[in-house]
């Protein structure tokens, strides 16, 4: 884009966001006679030679793709197709991942962009492959073949945070955790019975706290345990990290705990991992001296930037005292440590420990106090005993990266037959996340960039890709020519000419 260009689109934008403020500017209302909704007399009519889609940021996505070098390493790294009439494994991926942003919910979505004339002009395409064929795809896939995925994935992030970030992570946080797909499908290969009594699949997901990324993801039956399998999965991670932070510290709860690895991990990364209240280290707590316990004071979640709002009453505590339920409430908390070396260590780890007295009542009677212990186990001797609680409770946003994946990109629908062809689809689908997270990385307003990071899928598609936009063939250029506004169009220019000047990588 020209000098000149840019400075007509910037005076376009600046335009319709000083008329929006004016029709939004807030004044004092005289009573209106009539609803604020007064249209009435509505026309349909079809355009005979204008294209235009509602996913208009789809663009500068697979311009990203493109220049980051995506779709060779996925050739590169993925051979499913002896040959290719007319599609290429990279054209499968992003038909699937490229559906997702485009608000598609599910396979079946791909046949409204399939016949969409914009949406093929858009992307570049002639045809796009069907929902059938698209399914089709994901069952070609073997166990190697996913990793060789993942790997292709993994080798573009790293070009992405060079480019990205100028800086390395001072402390890259790599979480660990399993969830539970259910699935109302009787066939589906490999699923089995988990815990709870869901049939489905019990995939793991290790991602980087710093960005949100998926970095791996592996598909298992039901009735696998949570941590199983996955000191592969944590050292491939730390391989992919290490050489852009400063620190790596890996945290997972009780069942990632796996001693016999610890020793090994220590000599690389940092790791904070819960540990299971059993019998000897409650012991060790209660032993204790009282001057090694202090008092837990939690920060505040947000600081308040006006003033203290009144706080409503809280309904459900009403109640529950009124039906005479029984109620568990937090009276207060105490942190302590100690040194800690079990039988399969060769050297000693810290322990902090957790005490939490709980006042356990039924309705406005107290019965009884509570006491329970929550250990942590880690490497980390910088920090203090309440610092080392609130980075192990900060695993815990780990959950809205699964919530995300699951009901944001809808990558755990299981829309096809067995266990790795859902496998291959949830990487994909995944894939989705994690554009997003490039595209904010390389937003050039950090301020901006991070909070596309940590937006929720759903309105990173409302503010960034599903822009309406009304296509233009003219020579060699695709002309994106968008037809309305928001207060991210700015940021959205310029991601756009960041991204337009990366250097085209090809494998």
């Amino acid at each position: 884009m020209s000098v000149k260009s840019r400075q007509k689109y910037s005076k376009i934008i600046r335009r319709r966001k000083q008329k929006i403020e004016r029709r939004l500017k807030r004044k004092q209302w005289e009573d209106q006679e009539s609803p604020m909704f007064k249209g009435r007399n509505i026309h349909y009519e079809v355009a005979e030679k204008i294209q235009a889609i509602s996913c208009g940021g789809i663009g500068a996505i697979h311009q990203m793709v493109q220049r980051c070098g995506l779709v060779e390493e996925i050739n590169a790294k993925v051979k499913l197709l002896k040959v290719h009439v007319p599609y290429h494994e990279s054209d499968h991926v992003l038909n699937i991942a490229y559906n997702i942003l485009a608000g598609g919910m599910r396979l079946e979505d791909i046949e409204l962009n399939r016949n969409n004339e914009g949406y093929l002009n858009a992307v570049g395409a002639q045809r796009i492959p069907d929902p059938t064929t698209a399914g089709d795809f994901t069952k070609r896939f073997t166990p190697e073949d996913i990793w060789g995925l993942m790997e292709g994935i993994n080798t573009v992030r790293s070009r992405v945070w060079a480019e990205g970030r100028k800086e390395r992570f001072q402390e890259a946080l790599i979480d660990v955790d399993g969830t539970i797909a259910g699935t109302y499908g009787e066939c589906k290969g490999g699923m089995n019975i988990s815990h709870k009594g869901i049939w489905g699949y019990a995939p793991m997901i290790v991602s980087l706290a710093n960005t949100k990324e998926v970095l791996y993801l592996e598909n298992r039956p039901g009735n696998v345990a949570s941590h199983d399998g996955s000191v592969k999965w944590i050292d491939r991670a730390i391989e992919v990290v290490e050489p852009y932070a400063e620190g790596i510290c890996i945290r997972g709860d009780t069942d990632f705990s796996l001693t016999g690895n610890f020793d090994r991990w220590s000599e690389r990364v940092d790791f904070v991992f819960g540990m299971d209240a059993r019998a000897v280290l409650i012991k060790r707590a209660e032993e204790l001296p009282k001057e090694a316990w202090k008092v837990l004071v939690r920060k505040p979640r947000y600081t308040v930037k006006t003033q203290q709002r009144q706080k409503p009453e809280n309904r459900k505590e009403e109640i529950v005292k009124e039906k005479g339920y029984k109620n568990i409430r937090l009276e207060s908390e105490r942190v302590a440590e100690f040194e800690y070396q079990p039988g399969k260590y060769k050297k000693m780890y810290r322990v902090v420990v957790l005490e939490k007295n709980l006042s356990v009542e039924r309705g406005e009677r107290a019965l009884f106090d509570d006491i329970r212990y929550f250990f942590y186990i880690t490497t980390l001797r910088d920090r203090t005993a309440e610092e080392i609680v609130e980075l192990a409770n900060g695993r815990c946003d780990q959950e809205n990266v699964i919530e995300q994946l699951k009901n944001g990109v809808n990558a755990m629908r299981m829309p096809v037959r067995d266990l790795e062809s859902n496998w291959a689809y949830m990487v994909i689908a995944a894939l989705a996340w994690n554009l997003k997270a490039w595209f904010g990385l390389l937003m050039p307003n950090v301020v901006r960039g991070t909070q596309v990071v940590k937006m929720e899928f759903r309105r990173f598609l409302n503010t960034l890709i599903l822009l309406p936009c009304q296509i233009l063939r003219t020579g060699r250029k695709i002309v994106y020519r968008l037809l309305g506004y928001n207060d991210w169009l700015k940021d959205f220019f310029a991601t756009w000419e960041r991204i337009r000047r990366l250097k085209l990588v090809l494998v």
